[in-house]
């Protein structure tokens, strides 16, 4: 088992407020975290899914009555999106007791369901905490095999974690049929799985891209605000991320499409049918899957009111990741798959016109060391690293 960085987080967190949300897809480790959370403190567990735990649960009150001196679990927590309501009066009513953190943890595989519930009824309750995939800084440390393997296989602990390349592979496919055939019809819109399905490998295939949802729309025979609507849809399962355009240089003309990515990198070969490391260095994806495998794995080192941009201009100035911090303070950041980097003038000229304050390239090596122009090629743990130390120091300023 992979030590999750965000289990300590969880922790914290139910030290200062009464309950916490940890969303993140299905199978990523969330209930792994809450288990291990459960053997050191009193808790008991409820998975929604089973028909005996939702029944316990169907009379919230008396059921925390008799258990309140214990962390309560809810898993799938969406499933039972009402709950939150009660769930309200019940933490008020323990405030006034004196009882003011660590009475509920509750697990979501979908972001909408939660967030909208909870923010109409938690206010001021409740802190959110996303569980990404297994990540660099977790698997590979400096070792570039495996940053690789991490890379090939995505970041599911069972897909990563698998014997063998087929066994991987094996495990991503019944993860996406899983999704497509009971996930997504429970949790959404009523979609055929197989227009679901293609309009996922389609994402895959574009990796990358700014959005075009005339063209998507025209390749299933749907209108664009349907595409829109499947995008939103993913996006809340937490298997695709909206990367927005940087906006506020007003004097170029501006892409102001968002960028669309399949988040786990091993999903995105799953759809493509690359099975291994071989098979994805000869595909016209690789590059686009290094920058995607790359975003996410910063993304899950960044606090959420760090703001995440892409960088383009009609005459192709490009960045592919700005990280916008909550003082104005701005990262670009140059991604390359190959192990001799090089920049074109295009990223020099963006790193200028957004007044960037740090300029790096990652790329697929171990070492760092200057490009020139303040400009620094980096490794993926390697930056990971220095933005996990950027934000603690900023945490623990006056």
């Amino acid at each position: 088992m992979i030590p999750r960085r965000l289990e300590a987080r969880v922790k914290e967190a139910l030290l200062r407020s009464p309950s916490v949300a940890l969303m993140g897809p299905r199978q990523v480790g969330k209930t792994t975290i809450a288990l291990n959370i459960a053997e050191t403190i009193p808790s008991i567990y409820l998975d929604l899914e089973n028909r005996r735990d939702l029944q316990k649960v169907q009379d919230i009150e008396t059921f925390h009555a008799e258990n309140r001196d214990k962390l309560i679990i809810m898993d799938e927590v969406q499933r039972l999106p009402e709950i939150f309501t009660s769930l309200r009066g019940i933490i008020d009513m323990e405030r006034r007791k004196g009882n003011k953190t660590g009475q509920f943890l509750f697990l979501g595989s979908a972001s909408i369901d939660l967030l909208q519930q909870s923010s109409e009824s938690l206010a001021g309750r409740i802190a959110y905490l996303e569980l990404h995939s297994i990540d660099a800084l977790e698997f590979a440390d400096k070792s570039v095999e495996n940053v690789n393997t991490l890379w090939v296989r995505g970041g599911f602990p069972e897909s990563l974690l698998a014997d063998t390349d087929q066994n991987s592979l094996d495990w991503r496919y019944d993860f996406i049929r899983t999704y497509l055939e009971r996930d997504i019809p429970q949790l959404g819109p009523r979609i055929p799985a197989e227009t679901l399905e293609r309009f996922w490998t389609m994402l895959a295939h574009t990796q990358g891209s700014t959005l075009n949802a005339a063209h998507l729309g025209r390749n299933l025979d749907v209108s664009s605000p349907t595409i829109t609507r499947y995008i939103d849809l993913m996006i809340d399962l937490l298997l695709v991320r909206r990367l927005k355009p940087w906006t506020v240089n007003a004097g170029k003309r501006l892409i102001k499409s968002p960028k669309i990515y399949v988040r786990d990198s091993g999903l995105t070969h799953a759809l493509l049918n690359i099975p291994d490391y071989n098979s994805l260095l000869g595909h016209p994806i690789v590059g686009k899957s290094w920058e995607g495998f790359v975003i996410e794995n910063i993304m899950s080192v960044v606090p959420p009111r760090v703001q995440p941009y892409f960088y383009g201009t009609a005459g192709g100035d490009e960045i592919d990741l700005v990280l916008e911090y909550p003082g104005g303070e701005k990262w670009a950041i140059e991604i390359k798959r190959s192990s001799s980097p090089a920049v074109s003038k295009g990223f020099y000229v963006g790193c200028e016109d957004i007044k960037a304050d740090r300029r790096f390239v990652v790329y697929s090596g171990a070492d760092k060391f200057s490009m020139g122009e303040n400009v620094t090629a980096i490794s993926l743990p390697g930056l990971m690293q220095q933005l996990s130390e950027h934000t603690s120091g900023q945490a623990v300023k006056p």
